[in-house]
């Protein structure tokens, strides 16, 4: 099945979703939400730390790390930033453009891509969220998502300093878990101490 022939891009971003429909299609939208409060003082100078997903028929789809290695696609309630954590905000809704694809064909998309897409894929700089929102975006209505939502992710890869000063539990969730086995491990010992005292 040739996807990308039953879809196009709006080619702005100013439509509304009514006129969208009338394009005959289904809008595509990026759902942007803000991660953390360095995002107040940062996103002024054009950087800052961003979840993105993509909406399409009342449902959205997002990547995000675990340390095992099946699917990191999931999909949530659009613009809930409550089903991602305490530490997300919902910030904008931006239409990329629509698509004709039907609900079955995006759904078996969306499916190929956690083959692609495995939790213990995910890295912070290389293959984050934003990275699965860009492909999803082209298969789904050939757009590119705004360059300044993965910007922070694009300096950190070209300028490998700034990459050796993010702690590496912050790049992937297999760093994440075996830091965190260091840290049982360390509190066992610990505790085991305190109590022969």
């Amino acid at each position: 099945m040739n996807f990308l022939s039953d879809c196009s891009s709006v080619g702005r971003r100013d439509y509304s979703e009514d006129e969208a429909r009338a394009m005959g299609g289904e809008p595509v939208f990026l759902n942007v939400y803000d991660m953390y409060w360095l995002n107040n003082y940062f996103s002024p100078m054009g950087i800052g730390i961003y979840h993105t997903g993509i909406e399409v028929n009342g449902s959205e789809f997002a990547f995000g790390g675990h340390p095992y290695s099946f699917s990191g696609v999931f999909e949530i309630i659009p613009k809930e930033s409550t089903e991602l954590g305490e530490n997300f905000k919902f910030r904008e809704s931006i239409l990329l453009g629509y698509t004709r694809l039907s609900s079955s064909s995006i759904e078996e998309i969306v499916d190929q891509f956690g083959d692609d897409f495995r939790g213990e894929t995910y890295h912070l700089v290389h293959k984050n969220c934003n990275h699965f929102s860009m492909a999803l975006s082209r298969i789904l209505c050939g757009a590119e998502i705004p360059t300044w939502v993965n910007r922070l992710a694009s300096l950190t890869a070209c300028l490998p300093f700034f990459q050796r000063c993010i702690p590496g539990e912050w790049l992937t969730p297999v760093a994440l878990a075996n830091n965190l086995r260091e840290y049982d491990a360390i509190e066992e010992v610990n505790s085991d101490q305190q109590r022969l005292v």
